[in-house]
C-alpha cells in the first residue's frame, strides 16, 4: 500500500494534463486511487487537477530527461508517496514518411514514446517489486504491432514496437505480484487522434483502467485492446 495513511493505492500517470492521460487520472480517481498527475509543463499539470476527483497532486516531469524523472521520484519519496500503479501515457504521433523523417524527429519519438517508459519503469518499478505489488500500463498502439502495420507511421510505429518489447522485458523481470502490460487505446477523439476519431477519451482510457486495477490472477506481459489480448 502507499504510505499516505489512508490505505489507498497511488497511481502515477505521465502526459496527464489532457486527453487519454487526464481521463485515466479521472477514472482511476473514481475507482478509489490517489493520483499523481505528471506533465512536462507544470502550470498545465496544476490546471488539470481541477478535473480529477479525490486526492491528487500534480508533478512536473519530462520523461525525455532522466534527471527530471529521478527528481520527481525523489520528491514523492521525500513526501512518503509510494507509487503502486504506473501508467506510461506520454507520447507523440509523428506521421512523416520514412524517406522524409529526420534523425531528430525519429530520436524525439523514441525518447518520448519508449525511453520515457524505460526511465519511469527504472524509477518506480523497483519499489513495486520490494513491496510485492504493482501495476504498469504502457500505452502503446496497434501501429506498433508487427502483425498490423509493420509498423506505421515509421517514427511512431517503430517507437511503439520498441515500447512493446520493453513491456515484455520488464514483465519478465518482476515477481508475481507485479503486472506489466501494454495496451492500444484505439483511435480516440483527442488532439492527437482528431475530431473524426470514433472513440471517446473514456473509451480509450477503459483498458488502461482495467490493467491498472487487475486482480492478483490478472495477466502479465500482454498486449490488449478493448480488454482483449491482441498479438504483438
Amino acid at each position: 500500500m502507499s504510505r499516505n495513511g489512508n490505505g489507498r493505492r497511488t497511481a502515477l500517470v505521465t502526459g496527464a494534463n489532457r486527453g487519454i492521460g487526464l481521463e485515466v487520472c479521472r477514472q482511476l480517481a473514481a475507482a478509489g486511487l490517489d493520483i499523481v498527475l505528471t506533465a512536462r509543463d507544470e502550470r498545465r499539470g496544476q490546471a488539470a487537477l481541477k478535473d480529477v476527483p479525490g486526492p491528487a497532486r500534480a508533478e512536473q516531469m519530462d520523461v525525455t530527461d532522466g534527471d527530471s524523472v529521478r527528481d520527481c521520484a525523489a520528491r514523492l519519496a521525500a513526501d512518503g508517496v509510494e507509487i503502486d500503479v504506473l501508467v506510461n501515457n506520454a507520447g507523440i504521433y509523428p506521421t512523416t514518411s520514412f524517406f522524409d523523417v529526420t534523425e531528430e524527429m525519429f530520436t524525439e519519438s523514441l525518447q518520448i514514446n519508449m525511453m520515457g517508459a524505460f526511465r519511469t519503469c527504472q524509477a518506480f518499478v523497483p519499489g513495486m517489486v520490494d513491496r510485492g505489488y504493482g501495476r504498469v500500463v504502457n500505452v502503446s498502439a496497434g501501429g506498433g504491432a508487427m502483425t498490423e502495420s509493420v509498423p506505421h507511421p515509421p517514427a511512431y510505429g517503430i517507437a511503439k514496437a520498441a515500447l512493446n518489447a520493453l513491456t515484455l522485458v520488464v514483465s519478465a523481470a518482476v515477481p508475481r505480484g507485479v503486472k506489466v502490460n501494454a495496451m492500444c487505446p484505439g483511435w480516440v477523439r483527442t488532439r492527437m487522434g482528431g475530431g473524426g476519431a470514433p472513440l471517446s477519451v473514456a473509451d480509450g482510457a477503459d483498458t488502461a483502467l482495467w490493467l491498472a486495477t487487475l486482480p492478483d490472477n490478472g495477466p502479465n506481459g500482454g498486449f490488449f485492446r478493448e480488454r482483449k489480448r491482441i498479438p504483438w
